[in-house]
């Protein structure tokens, strides 16, 4: 249900259950975090997107019933995405909803479909947040809006999370792989050292 790609530099992950909405099992979660793991020192672009119109769903029903609503493993995958010394990229296929929040929002990058959705129902559905992902949401669009989005409850549409910064680019869905790849050419093409001391400056480190 998860898809591994690896091109010498470029790797890529595809979340690939478009008949569940691309909902995340613990085994999913735990497939992803290691390979984001392991992409560090070896990957200078790591890419995560889905397979269908969605991107993910969050948690699959039963497995959040389970517990993982609340396993550490949210946290080990944004963590592994955030320390990440390349260029990470959220491909954003479709809609992204609830826990499958904290992945994008620790990839450097967010392209996303016109018609995609983005919400985070905690609040309804009885759970806090995964520890990380406030902070990073609100750097990207303010605290008002983080609180719109986190107590709210409000489903942001695609044209509104592009104004306000929680996407960075909206791109027609036959042009995502293609804009990806413009993306990272300059990356590809820069020794590890050039992404990594870039990535430091700007993070003001």
């Amino acid at each position: 249900m998860i898809v591994l790609e690896t091109d010498g530099p470029f790797w890529r992950a595809i979340i690939d259950r478009p008949d569940k909405a691309n909902s995340l099992t613990p085994e999913m979660l735990a497939e992803l975090a290691q390979f984001a793991e392991e992409a560090q020192g070896q990957a200078k672009v790591l890419v995560l997107t889905g397979r269908g119109k969605v991107f993910s769903a969050g948690a699959d029903l039963e497995a959040a019933k389970a517990g993982l609503a609340t396993d550490p493993v949210w946290e080990r995958l944004s963590g592994a995405l955030a320390a990440f010394e390349g260029l990470s990229i959220a491909a954003l296929n479709g809609t992204l909803a609830g826990g499958a929040f904290g992945m994008a929002l620790a990839c450097d990058l967010r392209i996303a479909v016109p018609g995609s959705k983005f919400f985070y129902p905690t609040m309804l559905l009885g759970y806090l947040p995964q520890p990380s992902d406030p902070a990073r949401l609100a750097g990207l669009v303010g605290p008002s809006r983080a609180k719109m989005i986190l107590m709210g409850a409000q489903k942001i549409q695609a044209e509104e999370a592009l104004a306000w910064g929680l996407v960075d680019r909206l791109v027609e869905r036959e042009a995502l792989d293609e804009t990806v790849a413009e993306l990272s050419k300059a990356v590809l093409d820069a020794t590890a050292e050039r992404i990594a001391g870039t990535k430091a400056l700007i993070a003001g480190r």
